[in-house]
């Protein structure tokens, strides 16, 4: 296999305190943020920017009578501030959009003036484009219509949250059982660990920078708690071909070698993926822009995750439950000693039954 690193001799389980420390720090950060823009919000619900999918609003779908493309509406609703409009276009009606809006107000999403009112800010948005159409007079030049009208329920959004984070915790708990049963329950727990600490950092810039959170977010979730762990795993069954091979090593040694005997492997693998996934945010347009840029941050905190802090916790793991061992077995040598001394003295001068 081709290899990038050769005879590498880096002691990363060296560093482990100074890299849980910045995973702290990323966490803790991403909290502190979603903790105050909650606080900030009467209402309590602007931890993260969420999309229409969640939050609720108005679906407006348009129709063109000349080709337009979506950064083009999306210009003419900013000049109209309907900057947080999301296009989507129709995939097999390429002349048809779907321009979602977010809530207006709380509670307001199912309301007929909310509705009514998101049509009139697209209507005098896409005005630019030319007249409406009119549909007494159809045979007249036109440059749009609109054809349709819906609200989404912040209950809905709900759901959707709700179930989306069922998936990603069943997904984890697969993860855990498959982990523990293909090599040992602690290395299935530190990679389970590793994969919530991934989730949680891309959250928190996901909350510090005010992205939104949308359907293609949670997709791109479910996607990292698959792809964060297999570098992890890469690295644990090296760790568990090492310890057969090497007995007599240290298991701190053992997983410093996994990791750099790997290291070639995750650079090129990852470092693929990554920049893929660096294409997709710079020309992947607003569509994909949260999409991408989940994708791009929990491939780079997965890479670390990996090395940084389920190795880490793995060893730690594997060491308290080594030293528990030999404390468990020293104290019942040391209690089985004085009942053997014990017996032996309440039996001198006594005949043995086979006397």
């Amino acid at each position: 296999m081709f290899q990038i690193f050769k005879a590498v001799n880096f002691d990363w389980l060296k560093w482990r305190r100074l890299f849980i420390g910045i995973s702290v720090l990323l966490m803790v950060a991403g909290l502190g943020s979603a903790i105050f823009r909650g606080w900030k919000d009467p209402n309590g619900t602007n931890a993260f920017y969420l999309g229409v999918d969640f939050r609720g609003g108005t679906v407006v779908t348009g129709r063109f009578n000349q080709p337009v493309t979506a950064e083009q509406i999306r210009a003419t609703l900013g000049a109209q501030g309907l900057n947080d409009a999301v296009i989507q276009p129709v995939v097999d009606r390429p002349d048809t959009f779907l321009i979602k809006l977010p809530l207006a107000g709380a509670g307001s999403s199912e309301s007929e003036s909310e509705v009514e009112l998101g049509r009139q800010k697209v209507r005098a948005a896409m005005n630019a484009f030319g007249p409406e159409r009119n549909p007494l007079t159809p045979e007249a030049n036109w440059a749009y219509e609109i054809i349709g009208t819906d609200a989404v329920g912040a209950v809905a959004g709900a759901e959707l949250r709700n179930k989306a984070i069922a998936v990603t915790l069943a997904a984890l708990v697969g993860m855990l059982v498959y982990i523990a049963f293909r090599f040992e329950w602690t290395y299935g727990a530190a990679a389970v660990i590793a994969v919530f600490h991934d989730v949680l950092v891309t959250l928190g810039f996901f909350s510090i920078f005010q992205w939104e959170v949308n359907l293609t977010v949670i997709a791109a979730f479910l996607t990292l708690v698959g792809a964060s762990v297999n570098d992890t795993i890469v690295v644990f069954d090296r760790v568990r071909e090492n310890r057969k091979l090497h007995r007599r090593e240290s298991l701190y040694k053992i997983t410093n070698d996994s990791i750099n005997q790997t290291l070639s492997r995750t650079v090129i693998t990852q470092g693929l993926i990554v920049l893929s996934v660096l294409a997709m945010v710079i020309f992947g347009g607003e569509v994909l822009r949260a999409f991408s840029l989940a994708l791009l941050i929990g491939t780079v905190v997965g890479t670390y995750s990996s090395i940084a802090i389920a190795s880490p916790i793995m060893v730690w793991w594997e060491r308290k439950i080594e030293a528990s061992n030999k404390l468990a077995a020293s104290a019942a040598r040391s209690g089985f000693k004085p009942k053997h001394a014990e017996a032996g003295r309440k039996n001198v001068g006594k005949p043995s039954r086979a006397a």
